[in-house]
C-alpha cells in the first residue's frame, strides 16, 4: 500500500434502504423552505435586480462604469479575495495548533477565535484604528519603516483578515477532530516524512473544508462595512469600499445608483461562489474516485 492510497477515503456503498425522517412530510417541509426563501431571499433580491433599470440600459451601464464605482468594486472584491486567501493558511494553522497540542490557555484562545463573530463590527473598527494608526501600537513601529497600515488600502486588508479568519477556523477544525490519526501514522510507518504526510494525506481530506472556508470568508468581507470605513479612509478612488459608496448614493436619494452598485456586487459575488462551489464538488468527485 503506497501512501497515496492512504490518503483515498472509503467506498461507500450505497444503502438500500431510507430511514424514514422525523421532520413533517416533503410537501410541508418543501412548502415552508420555498416560503421563507420567497420572503426573505428572493423577493428581495427581485426587487434589488428590478431598481436599476429605471435608468435604462444606458444609465445602468454608465452608473457602472464610472472611475469610483469601478475603484471601490476592484478594491471590495480584490481585498476580500486576498484576505480570504491569507486566512486560509492563518486559520489552517490555528485550527491545528487548537486541535493538536494540549497547552495552557488552549480553551480561552478558542474562545478568542469567535470574539470577531460578537464584536459589534463598529467596535472593532475602532479598535483596529486605534492599533494600527500612525500613533497606534502597531502602526506607529510600520510608519517607521514608511509602511502607512491605516487610512489606506492595507487597513481595508487588516479589517477583512480580522472579521474573515474564525470562519475558515471554525470550518477546518471539526474535520482536524474527525481526522483518523492512524491513516498518519501507518504513513509514518511506509517512511513518510511530516510534509509527505501532510501533504499527501492530511491535506486533501482538508480541501473541501479549506475551500468552504475561503467561500464564507469571502463572502463575509465583500459585504462588510462597519468594521472597514474607520481603518480605510474612505478616499475615493483610492479606499472607498462599495459598500459605503452605496450608502453614500443612498444619501443622496439616487436609489437606482445604489441598486445598480447593489447589483454588480450580487453578480459578482453569486460568480465567484459559484466557482468554489464547482471546485468543491471537483474535489469531492476526486476524492471517492
Amino acid at each position: 500500500m503506497t501512501i497515496a492510497a492512504l490518503a483515498e477515503p472509503p467506498r461507500r456503498v450505497r444503502a438500500r434502504w431510507v430511514q424514514p425522517s422525523i421532520l413533517p412530510g416533503f410537501g410541508l417541509a418543501m412548502g415552508w423552505t420555498l416560503t421563507y426563501l420567497g420572503l426573505l431571499v428572493v423577493l428581495p433580491l427581485t426587487a434589488l435586480i428590478l431598481r436599476p433599470w429605471e435608468l435604462g440600459l444606458s444609465g445602468v451601464w454608465s452608473a457602472l462604469t464610472e472611475p469610483r464605482v469601478l475603484s471601490s468594486l476592484r478594491l471590495s472584491f480584490g481585498a476580500a479575495a486576498l484576505a480570504a486567501l491569507a486566512n486560509v493558511p492563518i486559520g489552517l494553522l490555528v485550527a491545528w495548533t487548537l486541535t493538536r497540542y494540549e497547552f495552557p490557555g488552549r480553551r480561552l484562545i478558542d474562545a478568542f477565535v469567535d470574539l470577531p463573530f460578537a464584536l459589534p463590527t463598529a467596535v472593532a473598527g475602532i479598535a483596529l484604528t486605534a492599533i494600527y494608526a500612525p500613533t497606534g501600537i502597531l502602526g506607529e513601529p510600520f510608519a517607521k519603516l514608511g509602511i502607512k497600515t491605516a487610512y489606506n488600502p492595507v487597513g481595508v486588508f487588516i479589517a477583512l483578515v480580522f472579521i474573515g479568519l474564525p470562519f475558515v477556523v471554525r470550518t477546518v477544525q471539526p474535520v482536524l477532530q474527525d481526522l483518523d490519526v492512524e491513516v498518519e501514522e501507518a504513513a509514518q510507518t511506509l517512511g513518510a516524512t511530516n510534509l509527505q504526510r501532510f501533504w499527501l494525506v492530511v491535506l486533501p481530506t482538508l480541501a473541501p473544508s479549506l475551500l468552504s472556508g475561503f467561500s464564507l470568508a469571502f463572502a463575509r468581507a465583500v459585504g462588510e462595512y462597519g468594521s472597514v470605513i474607520f481603518i480605510a479612509g474612505n478616499m475615493p478612488l483610492k479606499s472607498e469600499i462599495a459598500p459605503l459608496l452605496i450608502v453614500i448614493k443612498l444619501e443622496q436619494y439616487d436609489y437606482a445608483g445604489a441598486a445598480a452598485v447593489g447589483l454588480a456586487m450580487l453578480v459578482i459575488s453569486f460568480g465567484a461562489l459559484l466557482a468554489v462551489n464547482a471546485a468543491q464538488v471537483f474535489l469531492a468527485k476526486r476524492g471517492r474516485a
